[in-house]
């Protein structure tokens, strides 16, 4: 059978597969086709601290962390990594990243014999990719994707807000970026959001005051009237106005929500952005880092028929842009140093070099170490954007 041949067979019995069996159908036509001896998918945890075996009770011995192991190396790269045990007779271990669009969800470890003829890696890596379409595709009609990627349980308002997200991560020609939200498993009312279409890119970052279930139901609602006016058509400041005028609508002023909105041209890297709020939006451009100054305006809902101006600015290629929440650069430690901008250019420049999803994490890493054993009075959502620019 050519390879050709086997990826047809193995596309058509994941497409086959019930939602919550297309790992383990996976597991299968690799044994039957590709020599392969075991197949485990490692799901990356909400925290994305740490890739746990699907399918299995998490344990301290089962639960393999991000940092310092090739699971997360092959995760963090998004590239295959092969550990050779060194032994005769032993099987090899190759770890590949499971990821579709950009978005990654985990990764793939697979043994096979050291000895004789080999699995092709490219083929492999095909067939993870296709395991990461499908998940996907199955998530909405199971719950066992969801629940395998928890280390603990998550608060009803976490669950809310996760719901909310369009993923971890997302990656064009004109871009890369990811985001993350903290405390991962209790968080309230922070959340990012974005939309790609045939020439835009459209971002938000968003803080609902209040707290738990509270936080977590105002923000659904101005993240879907502005997905809701977005695919109606409007322009950003329309969008900003339509969610600021359902939020007003159900709480009259008593509850809003500071927001940054961007609308980025992939053709010529020019930004719109409204400043609603508190988030902050930095960018790094030639190792050197500054704040992107926007007009403060209203935040959503605060007042009734509020208007937004967007003002625009220009990405170049190679920039590197981050939005952070007040949870981030707002955080004042136990002795009254504010976490700020001084420290959000230090953490920027340190990982210059680290893909952006892991650039954002960074950001929260670095926060965390900041508060030390204080805790966190407010979320934290960090989003990073690597522009590459469109090739003309």
């Amino acid at each position: 059978m050519t390879a050709a041949d086997r990826l047809l067979a193995l596309h058509r019995t994941l497409r086959a597969a019930p939602p919550h069996d297309i790992v383990h159908a996976l597991a299968r036509v690799l044994a039957d086709r590709f020599r392969v001896t075991s197949c485990t998918l490692l799901l990356a945890d909400y925290a994305v601290s740490s890739l746990r075996p699907f399918g299995r009770e998490a344990t301290e011995d089962s639960v393999v962390p991000v940092v310092g192991t090739p699971a997360g190396r092959a995760f963090v790269a998004q590239e295959p990594v092969v550990v050779t045990d060194g032994h005769p007779g032993a099987e090899e271990t190759l770890y590949l990243p499971v990821s579709a669009r950009g978005d990654r969800i985990g990764v793939l470890r697979i043994g096979y014999p050291e000895q004789g003829a080999k699995p092709s890696v490219a083929e492999l890596s095909e067939a993870a990719e296709a395991l990461a379409h499908e998940i996907l595709a199955a998530a909405p009609a199971t719950d066992v994707y969801r629940q395998s990627r928890r280390l603990r349980r998550l608060t009803l308002a976490a669950e809310m807000q996760w719901d909310l997200l369009p993923g971890h991560s997302c990656e064009r020609p004109e871009f890369i970026l990811g985001a993350q939200l903290e405390p991962a498993y209790s968080v309230r009312g922070d959340n990012f959001d974005w939309s790609v279409s045939a020439d835009t890119l459209t971002v938000s970052v968003t803080n609902g005051m209040g707290h738990g279930v509270q936080a977590a139901t105002l923000t659904a609602l101005a993240v879907g009237a502005l997905r809701n006016a977005r695919r109606s058509g409007a322009d950003l400041a329309l969008q900003a106005e339509l969610a600021s005028q359902a939020v007003w609508s159900v709480h009259t002023g008593s509850a809003y929500l500071a927001s940054v909105l961007l609308e980025i041209d992939l053709a010529s890297g020019e930004v719109d952005g409204i400043d609603a709020g508190s988030p902050v939006v930095m960018l790094l451009r030639q190792g050197r880092v500054e704040r992107v100054d926007l007009e403060a305006q209203f935040a959503l809902g605060m007042l009734e028929d509020t208007r937004y101006v967007p003002e625009r600015f220009t990405l170049e290629a190679g920039d590197r842009l981050l939005v952070v929440s007040d949870g981030v650069h707002g955080f004042r430690s136990h002795t009254g140093e504010i976490f700020g901008e001084r420290q959000l250019a230090v953490v920027m420049r340190d990982n210059r070099l680290a893909p952006a999803p892991e650039a954002a994490r960074a950001v929260l890493r670095e926060l965390a170490r900041f508060r030390g054993d204080n805790q966190a009075d407010d979320d934290a959502v960090a989003l990073c954007l690597d522009w590459r620019g469109r090739d003309t």
